[in-house]
């Protein structure tokens, strides 16, 4: 079947590989699943109540929701009409969802719980263009999206299919930028399908798998994995939340999922605590399969003695690590930041491949990515670009990409778009790279490369490098117990000189790395743990710098002044 449209994909599946469990999610205590001939014919009720509406070809639609089957149910209407699909994140504040559906010119807005209705009814009185919500959980005196899905007459779905084309915007995702407002990235049906299309052969998918999705559906790097999962028929669950993650990979045992180097460290972290907490030889056996683990590389073979203890490592201690994770996993695709390598190897060595990959929303976002093909994977690096991508480097070294999946442009903002995009049709990065052996390595991010008051690139400004560190406190409060330091107060805890030396020792580990005038002089330690509510990181995990150094304005001048 030739795919021309997102929508399309849906009905491959249905056609080629129906599944029963297309889609699952657990209501109440129990997985409940969707079928693909289910989620189909749903799909076109839905969008036939949303013609009834008055919703036109190109109307946008707004969808703040958590991950569940609803979000692709919504999804599918709207695309298979031609409609435009805006996905908001759904732990955004009220002034945000203001902008975003302003800005978009939302026509309707389907979201998932109360929490974030009694957001949008604080702004819904500026937003004029906005004409009804529905919801999908049952919320009294509120429309239920099922209402939507009682019409009888159809017929007229499938013409309408057929009419929306490759170059049909498909959907406006909004950047959760570091910096100022979000930018509306303007998506068609093409850059999605071409990106799913080259995405495919990285990916060990094969009949009968699963994979757990909880990457916010929003973000567009889960959003076209799961055109992917859809397009070669995986089942997809759906995790009850961030904090379930665990017990879910056990209950599903998915051999696919994605996620971000902030989760991986978090799980890596949690492991060697517990390795920590074993005495004799457990803990003996638990420290050599670690340091065994760290010396792993896919691409040299380590000779026998190697490979004989890591297979007995893999039998004695990594067994126990996979069955933590289901006992199936394949594959973790990882994504939306830098991977430390150190993960990469572990996790690799205990036969549970991650897979590095590298992208932007503005480029629907696979540049590229590792595979477990023969020669395809090499650590420290985000893989080989997609084939059908032209990837390149400027003569500053920015990266620089040129493809069907590059953003048709910026919403509203053309002279943005022209800032991006040169004559060339180049979408330039702002990410420094290097090539390793056809491998593309991140080196720096061009924006957050500054030139010292001594003329040196590096720090904006001042006569040296500095950092604002916020420590792992799931291993300061580790060390700190092993040390029979207090730690029942981290505003206490960073001011104690042995901890401070601890850290200390770290950043004098890294700065070997570095020239000197790149290496960290000064350092101030924080207390508390930068999250999305607190205002520090943006929804997919970044880091707001603005915001981080004016919050922490007093620590920049203890230590520059």
């Amino acid at each position: 079947m030739y795919i021309k449209n997102l929508s399309d994909f849906y009905y491959h599946a249905l056609k080629n590989q129906p599944k029963t469990d297309a889609f699952t999610q657990k209501e109440n205590g129990k997985w409940v699943s969707l079928s693909s001939q289910e989620l189909v014919d749903k799909a076109i009720l839905f969008s036939r109540g949303l013609l009834d509406l008055g919703v036109k070809k190109g109307d946008r639609i707004a969808v703040i929701s958590n991950n569940r089957i609803e979000w692709h149910l919504t999804d599918l209407a709207i695309q298979q009409i031609g409609a435009v699909n805006v996905p908001v994140y759904s732990n955004i504040n009220p002034e945000d969802y203001n902008y975003i559906l302003n800005d978009c010119g939302a026509k309707l807005v389907f979201l998932s719980d109360e929490e974030i209705l009694n957001k949008i009814k604080q702004i819904k009185d500026k937003v004029p263009s906005l004409e009804k919500i529905y919801t999908f959980n049952p919320i009294k005196g509120e429309n239920h999206y099922s209402e939507l899905l009682k019409s009888t007459s159809i017929e007229d779905i499938e013409q309408l299919r057929n009419s929306v084309g490759g170059d049909d915007l498909a959907t406006l995702i909004y950047t959760s930028g570091t910096t100022g407002n979000p930018k509306g990235v303007m998506l068609t049906h093409k850059n999605f399908i071409s990106n799913v299309l080259a995405s495919e052969p990285r990916l060990p998918i094969a009949k009968d798998q699963k994979a757990l999705s909880f990457l916010p559906l929003c973000h567009v790097f889960e959003r076209m994995l799961d055109y992917l999962y859809i397009y070669k028929s995986v089942s997809i669950y759906y995790a009850e939340s961030m904090e379930t993650i665990a017990d879910n990979l056990k209950e599903i045992q998915p051999q696919l999922f994605a996620t971000v180097p902030r989760l991986l460290e978090k799980v890596y972290d949690k492991i060697v605590a517990k390795g920590t907490d074993l005495t004799g030889i457990k803990k003996k056996l638990f420290f050599w399969a670690l340091d065994l683990g760290l010396k792993y590389d896919p691409i040299i073979d380590q000779g026998f003695w190697y490979n004989f203890q890591l297979k007995l490592a893999n039998k004695l201690i990594f067994s126990k690590w996979r069955e933590a994770l289901g006992g199936k996993v394949m594959a973790i695709v990882s994504g939306g930041a830098a991977l430390q390598p150190r993960l990469a190897r572990v996790f690799s060595a205990a036969q549970i491949p991650i897979l590095e990959g590298y992208g932007l929303t503005e480029t629907s976002p696979v540049i590229g990515v590792n595979c477990l093909l023969p020669g395809g994977r090499m650590i420290g690096t985000i893989g080989k670009p997609l084939e059908n991508l032209d990837v390149k480097l400027a003569e500053d070294g920015e990266i620089i990409v040129k493809g069907p999946s590059i953003m048709k442009g910026y919403y509203n903002k053309p002279e943005l778009t022209k800032e991006v995009i040169d004559e060339d049709g180049y979408f330039h990065t702002g990410d420094i790279g290097k090539f390793v052996n056809g491998f593309l390595k991140i080196t720096d991010r061009k924006k957050e490369i500054f030139k010292t008051s001594g003329g040196k690139y590096i720090g904006e400004g001042e006569r040296f490098p500095a950092a604002i560190i916020q420590p792992d406190f799931l291993f300061l409060e580790e060390w700190c117990k092993r040390k029979n330091i207090d730690c029942s107060n981290f505003s206490e805890v960073i001011k104690n000189q042995l901890v401070i030396d601890r850290i200390q020792e770290e950043v004098d580990l890294l700065n070997q790395s570095y020239p000197n005038y790149e290496q960290i002089k000064k350092f101030e330690l924080v207390d508390t743990q930068w999250a999305i509510p607190s205002g520090e990181l943006t929804p997919t995990l970044k880091l707001k710098r603005k915001f981080i150094f004016a919050k922490y304005q007093h620590l920049v001048d203890n230590i520059y002044r």
